[in-house]
């Protein structure tokens, strides 16, 4: 692939990722003013790998975790968002969004240079799997993320979707206590009076 023909593929790529900011999540933001959108999510993920990286376990690249969080959500743009509390939360990891995102993946690193497409791909897959150290701990902050938005928002979705603390532990604090326990307890103690 000439120059011309790389700077084509990946041009291409960056304005599909623009209509991330498209794609309305169930969370809000902080001050409850509006539904945050999914590119304004993964750039508040990456922020706080960039910031709570001291929470992170033995071995985690926090550079690589920035990117991970990045591109995690970019299959949104064909699937959409699946909240976790929602009545439709079961289909968050369903075998059909699962597959659905699969083929959004296709397309959207598909765009990309193959190189680009293959280091992209391979990230976002590593990302779906929560394997590695890199990616538990993404994992963690990607659930961490919309409890602080509901707690700064006076329930949020918690409340929209009458979730109970059995239901945030089992769904999420799991998570987050898997790639950043330290995190999770102080986390925890913080939503005890919503749930109370």
């Amino acid at each position: 692939m000439d120059g011309d023909a790389r700077l084509e593929a990946q041009f291409a790529f960056l304005n599909e990722a623009d209509r991330l900011k498209s794609v309305l999540r169930a969370t809000t933001l902080v001050d409850g003013s509006r539904r945050e959108n999914s590119g304004e999510h993964s750039w508040h993920l990456a922020l706080y790998a960039l910031v709570l990286a001291d929470q992170a376990g033995p071995g985690v690249d926090i550079n690589r975790v920035i990117r991970m969080l990045l591109i995690h959500d970019l299959v949104e743009i064909d699937v959409g968002d699946v909240p976790i509390h929602s009545a439709n939360g079961l289909a968050h990891a369903s075998d059909q969004t699962i597959a659905a995102e699969a083929r959004a993946a296709d397309r959207i690193f598909g765009l990309l240079p193959k190189d680009l497409r293959d280091d992209l791909r391979a990230l976002w897959e590593e990302f779906e799997a929560a394997q590695t150290p890199d990616a538990i701990f993404a994992k963690s902050l990607d659930r961490v993320q919309p409890v602080m938005a509901n707690l700064m928002s006076g329930g949020g979705t918690w409340t929209t979707y009458q979730v109970t603390a059995e239901q945030l532990d089992a769904r999420v604090g799991s998570k987050i206590a898997r790639g950043a326990p330290r995190l999770w307890t102080w986390v925890k103690a913080k939503t005890a009076p919503f749930f109370a």
